[in-house]
């Protein structure tokens, strides 16, 4: 009886865990429309009303997003996408194999934890949206205040679910079928609250000319003054913010799930579509469709969910975006913590472990703190993950080179790697003893490890 467990064990592994065949990988095209369709999402409508309150003036806001944007995407090309096309493994299996099993689902569980959370923001952010049809007041408390919302958030987690459960494949089909018109709807939502908030600031529905426009954002948007009043960030913590948005996973190289089913290492060059016209344009966009709300209802921008600033400025195909940009970065990151939790649990196929942190992320989701506090979310969690990165890239790049052995601790079936933990150990108390320090800018403490 025993041997059909161990057959059903390797099968479950088999699809998501185990070296992608070669009939399994995927071109360029799968990667651009999956990276371009998460990284145009709900919440850039709450990380670009962000950056207004941070105080950035416009041009840092152009420069910095652009240069921090093409360093990301230099991080997923030259560090994740060349270990995962080498190895054709997740990063969960890959650590099993150097760092033992101990170590592996301490990680894994932060993994599923982070992950998680990134997930049940977007589907509260896709809530907001649905709440106006069923006319629920704006939840910017940390908790649910209406239990119609809980009900939204219940339906459109069960949709997010349903498509992550099926695997990488339709993931990805579902994004590039996404990524085109939401790419549009941010630019077309930008454009129709411009003359708005033009208007109101330079007396003429459009600017004349590129200082005109560089003066409006000055003026109205990014302003250089935070929302309590005071000088705010600079170039520097611009390309900071945009650069450890996602160190999470190209750093921390949680992105091998995805590119081990790249055909080529180059492959790590689509994720421009989703920082160019996710982290760039659409950042930016969500900023003027923010200012531009919030002129027309007369709140700070602050003041405003995702739900109100895409109303005014898309109508009802505000909430479409809302929703479907919200659901498109859920789905990706419920698989990564679907793929996380299936590494813990073996025997458990990732179809239903998939099913189970679902409704563990759906509860969450309930609770509209979650995507409050996604800036502060993604850097620790940055902090959490990234010295595991430094581990799996000195493991694969470096060990070769200076005549170490790869995978010692798997050939000494070691399930205790002293050196690994002991490096995560002391790469946390590093990273975070330079937070509690102030010794560098909050968005700088990835980069030591």
């Amino acid at each position: 009886m025993e041997t059909p467990n161990k057959y059903q064990q390797f099968e479950n592994l088999e699809i998501e865990q185990l070296p992608i065949a070669k009939n399994k990988l995927h071109n360029w095209t799968h990667f651009a429309g999956l990276y371009a369709a998460e990284h145009v999402a709900a919440t850039e409508f709450v990380i670009g009303a962000t950056f207004v309150a941070l105080g950035a003036t416009t041009k840092d806001i152009i420069l910095g997003l652009l240069i921090g944007n093409i360093l990301a995407v230099l991080s997923w090309t030259l560090i994740a996408s060349p270990i995962a096309v080498d190895t054709r493994l997740s990063l969960y299996t890959y650590l099993n194999k150097i760092a033992g099993d101990s170590m592996t689902k301490l990680y894994n569980w932060a993994n599923v934890v982070i992950f998680t959370v990134i997930s049940a923001a977007m589907i509260t952010v896709s809530s907001t949206a649905v709440r106006f049809a069923f006319d629920i007041p704006a939840q910017l408390d940390w908790y649910p205040t209406n239990l119609w919302f809980v009900l939204i958030v219940l339906f459109v987690g069960i949709v997010v679910v349903a498509i992550a459960i099926y695997g990488f494949t339709a993931v990805s089909k579902f994004s590039a079928i996404c990524a085109p018109w939401l790419f549009v709807m941010f630019i077309s939502g930008a454009f129709i609250l411009l003359p708005a908030l033009s208007l109101d600031v330079l007396g003429e529905t459009l600017p004349s000319g590129w200082t005109e426009l560089i003066n409006l954002g000055d003026q109205s948007i990014w302003t250089g003054v935070n929302s309590d009043g005071e000088p705010g960030i600079g170039l520097l913590e611009v390309i900071g913010f945009a650069w450890a948005a996602n160190s999470i996973t190209h750093f921390g190289l949680i992105d091998m799930a995805l590119f081990r089913f790249a055909k080529k290492k180059s492959y790590g060059l689509a994720t421009s579509t989703g920082m160019m016209f996710g982290h760039f344009v659409a950042w930016i966009s969500a900023g003027i469709m923010g200012a531009g709300a919030a002129v027309i209802i007369g709140k700070s921008i602050v003041e405003l969910d995702p739900g109100d600033v895409a109303y005014y400025a898309l109508g009802w195909s505000g909430f479409v975006i809302v929703i479907v940009a919200g659901w498109t970065t859920a789905v990706a990151n419920l698989y990564r913590a679907g793929l996380a939790a299936q590494a813990i649990f073996t025997k458990i196929s990732r179809k239903k472990t998939t099913i189970i942190v679902g409704l563990v992320t759906m509860v969450v989701a309930c609770f509209p703190f979650v995507f409050s506090q996604m800036l502060p979310l993604l850097t620790y969690a940055g902090l959490l993950v990234v010295p595991v990165g430094s581990i799996v890239f000195a493991e694969h790049q470096i060990f070769p080179k200076i005549g170490y052995t790869r995978y010692w601790s798997q050939y000494r079936k070691l399930t205790f790697s002293t050196p690994a933990i002991a490096s995560w150990a002391l790469g946390l108390l590093f990273g975070f003893g330079l937070n509690m320090l102030n010794v560098m800018s909050f968005y700088y403490l990835f980069t030591p490890f």
